[in-house]
């Protein structure tokens, strides 16, 4: 009776390794433009209007940050993430990963509502006529809310990636971290009669320089 002995199929153990490798890249990309994007386009005009100040119409325009402040906190808080998901591993990881997907989902949102959010241009206009109850007429936006919508897109897509493939990344090297485990002494280099400075440090590390025991 013969036996045949199964040999795992080179691609089979080659896949997870090359969808790691892709997935990582891919998540560095896309978390890193679109946290760039994001930031980018929260200090763009977000919108634009007029107010009608002594008779005249008076041009009023709004930046992303004016309208709100929430795409550049996550975006910030998405480039923590994803340095963050290299240093953590199993239950840790998927934590990073889960924030760095909500910080994606939460620009995106807060960007397309932003994009049609007159407020920041009504205070302009009730501090630019004096009058509190003052609004902004011919509202318009940019396309600069969408622009964030996108990055918040890509940071999405990485939290995403993370999620799934995250397990497959390495991690930061454990030879950085501490473990408690005592670490061993140097051997004190042999002292030097014809040295007079390795003497005085041998009697400064409580040495018999002779070699005769502790001084």
């Amino acid at each position: 009776m013969e036996y045949v002995t199964a040999v795992p199929h080179p691609r089979s153990e080659a896949a997870p390794a090359g969808s790691g490798r892709r997935s990582l890249a891919l998540a560095l990309l896309f978390g890193a433009l679109g946290s760039a994007v994001t930031l980018l386009s929260t200090r763009q005009p977000w919108s634009e209007g007029t107010a009608t100040v002594a008779g005249g119409a008076f041009p009023l325009t709004a930046r992303g940050s004016d309208v709100t402040g929430v795409p550049a906190a996550l975006a910030i808080a998405a480039l923590a993430a994803l340095v963050a998901v290299f240093a953590v591993r199993k239950a840790g990881r998927f934590a990073v990963s889960a924030l760095l997907a909500l910080s994606g989902a939460g620009i995106l949102t807060a960007a397309l509502l932003g994009a049609s959010d007159g407020s920041a241009l009504d205070e302009q206009a009730a501090r630019a006529s004096g009058d509190t109850s003052a609004t902004v007429a011919s509202f318009s936006h940019t396309a600069w809310p969408y622009a964030a919508a996108a990055g918040g897109a890509l940071i999405l897509l990485a939290g995403l990636l993370a999620l799934r493939y995250g397990r497959l990344w390495p991690a930061m090297s454990g030879r950085y971290e501490r473990d408690g485990t005592p670490r061993p002494r140097r051997a004190a280099r042999p002292v030097d009669p014809d040295r007079p400075e390795d003497m005085w440090k041998a009697l400064d590390r409580g040495e018999d320089p002779t070699g005769a025991g502790p001084a």
